[in-house]
C-alpha cells in the first residue's frame, strides 16, 4: 500500500500516521517544542536539507499544525513558525514516544535530558486514563466496540 493512501483510510490512527510518520516531521516537532522557531535554527540544530525542511514545514502549515508569524530583523520582515492549538495538542504524542524510546531504545550509558514540571519540579510522563474515573489504563483495560 502506498504511504500516501494512509491519509484517506477511515481510521483515526492511519491519518495521523500519514502526517507524522515521516522521521523529519517528528524531529521537527521535537525542535519546535524545545523552542526552535526560525528556519535557519532548524537547519543548524537538525542538520536537515533546505528542501526537506521547507517541505515538512509546508505540510505542517497546510495541516494547521503550525502558523507563520512575522518578525523584523535587520529591517527585513521574516517569519518564524509557531504551534497552533492543533500543534500543541501533539505534545502528549511526542511525550509518549519519548517515554517509550527512553525505556526500550536508549543505551544505558547514554545521557539524556530530563523534563520537570515548572511548578513543583516533578518528572513528566504521558498517561492514558479513563475519562470518567481517571484510572490509569493499559491496553488490557480497554474494550473496543464499533461506533454506532
Amino acid at each position: 500500500m502506498p504511504y500516501s493512501s494512509f491519509a484517506s483510510m477511515p481510521c483515526t490512527l492511519s491519518r495521523p500516521a500519514a502526517l507524522l510518520g515521516e522521521r523529519w516531521t517528528l524531529l521537527l516537532l521535537r525542535q519546535i517544542f524545545l523552542g526552535t522557531r526560525r528556519f535557519e535554527d532548524f537547519q543548524a540544530t537538525m542538520d536537515i536539507s533546505r528542501s526537506v525542511l521547507t517541505d515538512r514545514l509546508n505540510v505542517l502549515l497546510q495541516e494547521n499544525v503550525l502558523k507563520r508569524v512575522p518578525y523584523n530583523e535587520d529591517g527585513r520582515t521574516r517569519h518564524e513558525y509557531r504551534l497552533t492549538e492543533k500543534g500543541r495538542d501533539l505534545y502528549p504524542v511526542l511525550m509518549a514516544l519519548r517515554t517509550w524510546g527512553e525505556k526500550w531504545m536508549a543505551p544505558e550509558e547514554e545521557e539524556t535530558f530530563h523534563l520537570h514540571h515548572r511548578d513543583c519540579g516533578g518528572g513528566v510522563r504521558a498517561k492514558v486514563e479513563c475519562t470518567e474515573c481517571a484510572a490509569e489504563l493499559t491496553a488490557r483495560d480497554v474494550q473496543v466496540t464499533a461506533k454506532q
